[in-house]
């Protein structure tokens, strides 16, 4: 049997094979595939592909993140059709379709072995190895396999600690019938109180602060596609060599290289569900968290109510948001096996917000290895684990506000300070900006960012469990990136940061 899988298309597409449909798909950040096998002739094949995008028309819900067709702002140049790898695989008749991997700090591991084909499969094996030498090894299938490493490292930022796996499906004869590789991360999320009363996260039973960059993910030469393993492994080693720990994936899914490079490097994932719905975007008024708005009165000791929940969701018909919920269990269901996504985050701001409440409530049920934040620097609803406000340039979060206490308290954006490069600008032609306005010199620029991390540690110190700096590089007409958009100067050391982030008491 052979497969053909598209890593990525946006946006919808069928495809025909030797003039054979074989499949179609909706969604433009995600992988699918299709058996072709019947379609396969000896010699020369004809792979025909048509794609629609309608990105940000008003009437479609297109889920397309920050592509906008008149892109300036934060908006950006849309792409359509084929953007990441397109490939075959050769299969048995029976073999394994994927995997799916539930493991803790503590050394448990749960696989589930989805198996497609014509049946014979008498049972399933799994091997865990560490360099090379075997620490457990379990059969089963009906209802997962079960096993538990003994003296386990545990995953995370300081230690990427990664697992080998081996798993075999095998008929009643003994006789191997399919066989992956794979890998697996032990580590838990979940979250704890500190000394003064406030929500702290934890990673493997210890508190940790979350420090990362907002990530567009977005290239000049490319746009959403990298142009190689070594770029998205340049930019992650300048993170964490600059004391992050954290990188918030915004509005896109990346190629699945990229996760397996946050996995080995030890960089947590904050991934955004990919925001769309052209025409509701501007319905729901925007509450966020901010004390001083008007309207903001709590009311019988909530600030939230039923009648809120009607202003503060936008009114999408059943299609969109069916089809949204579909390309939000793929994305889950694609990242679920990696070790370094730990918090979902459903909507941004308002941006297609709708059903949050029971959005909220699926994505909770579906994966409760994770964190859920209901809506970054959005409408809060009280759902999940987190409260995320957003604000530029400088961090502030309204930690006056009691409505809050029971979660989780982040700064999911803050930040966004602009320095131009020369000769390094996307289009000079073009509006160049930052938030706040663009200071005169590099010392200035400098400055702000300091001023920026000492306000964060000082949220730290008062019950704040995480900040998100915007950005890791310039887009377009954004230049409040760290680096400029074609990578090829920081305007801020790696060394540099580490120590502003210690001074501020963001790091160790």
């Amino acid at each position: 049997r052979v497969l053909l899988h598209f890593e990525g298309v946006d946006y919808a597409c069928q495809v025909w094979l030797n003039g054979q449909p074989v499949g179609s798909h909706r969604g433009g950040n995600l992988p699918f595939s299709f058996e072709v096998t019947a379609a396969l002739k000896s010699g020369e094949n004809e792979l025909f592909l048509r794609v629609i995008d309608d990105t940000d028309a008003y009437d479609r819900y297109q889920l397309r993140g920050k592509q906008k067709v008149n892109n300036s702002g934060i908006w950006y140049t849309p792409s359509s059709g084929i953007w990441q790898t397109v490939w075959l695989e050769r299969v048995p008749q029976t073999y394994i379709k994927d995997l799916k991997t539930v493991a803790d700090g503590e050394g448990r591991l749960d696989v589930t072995v989805m198996v497609e084909g014509r049946g014979g499969v008498a049972g399933a094996k799994v091997i865990v190895s560490r360099d090379g030498e075997v620490v457990a090894e379990a059969r089963g299938m009906a209802d997962g396999i079960h096993l538990q490493v003994a003296d386990v490292m545990p995953w995370g930022p300081d230690t990427p600690e990664l697992y080998d796996l081996r798993v075999i499906i095998e008929n009643k004869a003994g006789i191997v019938m399919d066989e992956v590789s794979s890998y697996v991360g032990f580590r838990s999320v979940d979250r704890v109180k500190d000394a003064d009363g406030h929500w702290r996260f934890t990673l493997n039973g210890e508190e940790i602060f979350h420090l990362g960059p907002l990530d567009q993910g977005w290239w000049p030469d490319g746009l959403l596609n990298p142009p190689a393993d070594d770029a998205i492994v340049h930019e992650m080693d300048f993170l964490k060599a600059a004391g992050f720990n954290m990188i918030r994936k915004h509005k896109k899914v990346e190629p699945r290289r990229y996760y397996y490079h946050a996995d080995r490097l030890g960089l947590l994932i904050w991934q955004d569900h990919v925001s769309g719905g052209a025409g509701p975007n501007e319905w729901p008024k925007w509450k966020r968290l901010r004390a001083d708005l008007p309207g903001y009165e709590p009311r019988n000791q909530s600030w939230w109510s039923a009648e809120d929940g009607d202003a503060l969701d936008a009114d999408w018909p059943d299609w969109a948001h069916e089809q949204s919920m579909a390309e939000l269990k793929t994305m889950i269901d694609t990242l679920h096996n990696h070790p370094s996504v730990v918090v979902w985050t459903t909507f941004n701001e308002r941006w297609g917000q709708h059903r949050s409440m029971e959005i909220g409530q699926w994505v909770l049920d579906y994966d409760p290895t994770r964190h859920l934040n209901i809506s970054s620097g959005g409408n809060f609803f009280p759902i999940g684990h987190i409260a995320d406000e957003h604000n530029y340039p400088d961090p502030a979060y309204p930690l006056e506000l009691t409505q809050f206490d029971d979660y989780i308290k982040v700064m999911g954006e803050y930040g966004g300070h602009g320095w131009l490069v020369e000769g390094h600008q996307w289009d000079p032609n073009k509006e160049n900006w930052g938030y706040g306005g663009l200071p005169q010199t590099i010392e200035e620029y400098w400055a702000r960012y300091v001023k920026s991390a000492e306000i964060l540690g000082d949220l730290k110190a008062r019950g704040v469990a995480a900040g998100v700096y915007t950005q890791t590089t310039d887009v377009e007409g954004e230049i409040n990136g760290l680096m400029t958009y074609d990578r090829k100067k920081v305007k801020i050391p790696a060394d540099k940061l580490k120590k502003i982030h210690q001074a501020a008491g963001l790091v160790e």
